[in-house]
C-alpha cells in the first residue's frame, strides 16, 4: 500500500497570485521584462525596512567570530544556493579562515547543481548536521522564503538547543515563530511575478540581505581598510594588479615604492600597508597586525600609541 505524501498549504505572500502580472503570458517580450523589472524594484525597499534587525544579526555574528566561534548558513533550494554562493566568495575576497563560515544546504553539495526539492522536508538530516557541526556560541542564520521549511526550522531549533544563537531570514510575515529563534528578519517582498517562484523577488532579497550581512561582518572584523579589500588573496595576475592598485590608492605612493613594500612583505598587502602608512619596518608592522587580529586601523592605532 502506498502512503500518500503529506500536503502542506503555505500561507505566504510569495505563494499568492500577483494581480499586476495576471496577463504576463499575453505580453510582448519587452513588456514581460518591464513587468518583472517593475516587481524587482520592490525588493530594495523591503530590504531597507529590515536593516535594523539585520544590524543585530551582524553584531551577533561578529561577536561569535571574535570569540573564536563560527557562522552557519542554513537553506534549501534557492536559499541554500544563495547561501553557498555568498560563503564561497568570502575566502577569495576577504581571505577568511576556512572555519569562519559553514553552509548547510538541504540535500548536500549535489543539490547546488541539481534540484533536490524533497530534501527541504528532511528535518532529521538538519538536526544531525547541527549536532555534528554546531558548538555553543556559534551563530546560525537560516533562510527560507516561506518561513516554515522543515529542514531550516529543524536546524535552527536544534542549534538553539546546542547553545548557538539563531536567526531566520524570511519573506513571509505570516510565518509561525518559535522560542528557539533569537532573531527573525522578515523581508516582505509580496507575491512573485510568477506565483510561488521564490527564486525571483524573494531570492533577490535574500541575496541582498546576505551580501550586506557578510560584507558588514567582514568590515567589522577588520578585513577592509576604508572601502578597500586589503585582506584579499592575490593568486592570479588580475588580483596581483589589484593588490598593487589598492596599496597605491591607500597610501598615495608611487608604483616603485608600493611594489618594493609588497616584495618586502612577501605579498602581504596588510603588512605592506601598515609599513608604508606608519613608517615602521616590516617585522614591526607584522607584529602590530598580529596583536590586533589583522585589523589595519587598530594596528596603526597601536603603533601610534607606542610612538607617543
Amino acid at each position: 500500500m502506498t502512503v500518500p505524501r503529506q500536503t502542506v498549504h503555505v500561507d505566504s505572500p510569495t505563494e499568492r497570485r500577483n494581480p499586476r502580472t495576471a496577463d504576463i503570458d499575453q505580453m510582448s517580450t519587452v513588456d514581460i521584462l518591464r513587468t518583472i523589472n517593475s516587481e524587482d524594484r520592490v525588493v530594495p525597499d523591503a530590504v531597507a525596512a529590515a536593516l535594523p534587525l539585520l544590524a543585530q544579526a551582524v553584531d551577533l555574528a561578529t561577536e561569535a567570530l571574535r570569540a573564536g566561534k563560527r557562522v552557519h548558513y542554513v537553506g534549501a533550494g534557492t536559499s541554500g544556493r544563495i547561501a553557498t554562493l555568498d560563503a564561497a566568495e568570502l575566502a577569495p575576497t576577504y581571505n577568511t579562515p576556512p572555519d569562519w563560515f559553514q553552509v548547510h544546504h538541504a540535500g548536500g553539495p549535489g543539490a547546488v547543481h541539481r534540484s533536490a526539492e524533497a530534501a527541504e522536508d528532511d528535518d532529521l538530516a538538519a538536526a544531525e548536521e547541527m549536532n555534528r557541526d554546531v558548538r555553543p556560541g556559534d551563530f546560525v542564520l537560516g533562510l527560507t522564503a516561506s518561513g516554515r521549511t522543515p529542514y531550516v526550522i529543524s536546524a535552527l531549533e536544534t542549534a538553539h538547543g546546542l547553545g548557538a544563537t539563531t536567526a531566520l531570514v524570511s519573506n513571509n510575515p505570516n510565518a509561525a515563530r518559535t522560542s528557539q529563534l533569537d532573531l527573525v528578519i522578515v523581508v516582505d517582498t509580496g507575491p512573485e511575478a510568477i506565483s510561488g517562484s521564490t527564486r525571483m523577488k524573494a531570492g533577490t532579497a535574500q541575496k541582498l540581505v546576505l551580501t550586506a550581512f557578510s560584507t558588514a561582518v567582514m568590515v567589522k572584523m577588520g578585513r577592509t581598510y576604508s572601502n578597500l579589500m586589503v585582506s584579499m588573496r592575490a593568486n592570479n595576475a588580475k588580483l596581483r594588479g589589484r593588490t598593487l592598485r589598492i596599496l597605491r590608492e591607500a597610501t598615495g605612493l608611487g608604483m616603485a615604492e608600493c611594489s618594493a613594500a609588497l616584495t618586502e612583505s612577501h605579498g602581504d598587502l596588510k603588512v605592506a600597508l601598515v609599513h608604508l602608512l606608519s613608517g615602521v619596518d616590516t617585522p614591526s608592522a607584522r607584529q602590530a597586525l598580529t596583536e590586533t587580529s589583522g585589523h589595519v586601523r587598530h594596528a596603526l592605532g597601536l603603533l601610534d600609541a607606542h610612538a607617543v
